[in-house]
């Protein structure tokens, strides 16, 4: 499958965000492209780095139209990605609580909304994230036309910590989830521990959210291809799942 990558910059209530697509191509590139199903591909704290940019190509390569909007385009110029150092981690975690929620909530609505209206797109739209991207996805998950998301080790779901004022909504919402979930976690991780992934656990059960669960000896950032964390074995096998649900819920 050849892949063609380029972003289109979407409006929001506060500002304009780039989101980067990668377009599963026939071999008349671009212009002989078909409609495909859409996916929305949350970054972590670092936005669309090379590990994310890899992950992207892959979705596409297997049929799927994946837009990645940069998160944090109200604190960075456009088509900033952030550095896996001290001053890149530091400036994503400040982000991530100096941005609204609601305005995180917005993104992803302009993003199913240009997947929606997307001659490219058949229409049929799943999101996923990872880290922050995977909190996003979450959320993303609850707005209509959203089949399935896949959630990978999503922060801050059980503490309630995203965004300004560290008071998100997320589990109280859980009877708004419209998708299939799937939900993977590291059992290693410390920024979700035992009793945070029982938390979220046990309301996903009592909301009746359609989900599946997977928990593996693995530490936070192990899907990621760069940095000692990273359990090629372990990402294999998850990438093998999100494809089974994007598979059967998206065509």
């Amino acid at each position: 499958m050849l892949i063609h990558e380029d972003f289109v910059d979407l409006t929001t209530p506060t500002g304009v965000m780039r989101a980067h697509r990668f377009m599963p191509v026939g071999a008349a590139g671009l212009s002989g492209a078909k409609a495909r199903p859409g996916i929305v591909l949350f970054s972590e704290i670092y936005q669309v780095t090379g590990p994310i940019r890899r992950t992207a190509r892959q979705l596409a390569g297997q049929g799927f139209l994946v837009v990645c909007p940069e998160v944090y385009h109200e604190f960075e110029p456009l088509g900033c990605a952030l550095n896996y150092d001290k001053e890149g981690t530091d400036k994503g975690n400040r982000y991530k609580v100096e941005k609204e929620v609601s305005a995180f909530d917005a993104d992803a609505e302009a993003c199913v909304r240009y997947l929606k209206q997307e001659s490219l797109c058949d229409g049929r739209v799943g999101a996923m994230g990872i880290c922050l991207g995977g909190h996003l996805a979450f959320r993303c998950a609850m707005l209509d036309g959203v089949s399935a998301a896949a959630c990978l080790y999503p922060t801050d779901i059980h503490q309630g910590s995203l965004g300004l004022g560290k008071q998100d909504d997320t589990l109280s919402r859980l009877p708004e989830l419209k998708a299939e979930m799937l939900m993977v976690w590291g059992k290693e991780d410390p920024h979700i521990p035992q009793a945070g992934r029982d938390l979220i656990h046990r309301a996903m059960l009592a909301a009746a959210s359609d989900f599946t669960w997977h928990e593996f000896h693995a530490q936070h950032a192990f899907i990621r291809d760069e940095g000692y964390r990273y359990d090629p074995a372990l990402a294999e096998l998850v990438m093998g799942l999100v494809l089974e649900l994007f598979r059967r819920k998206l065509g």
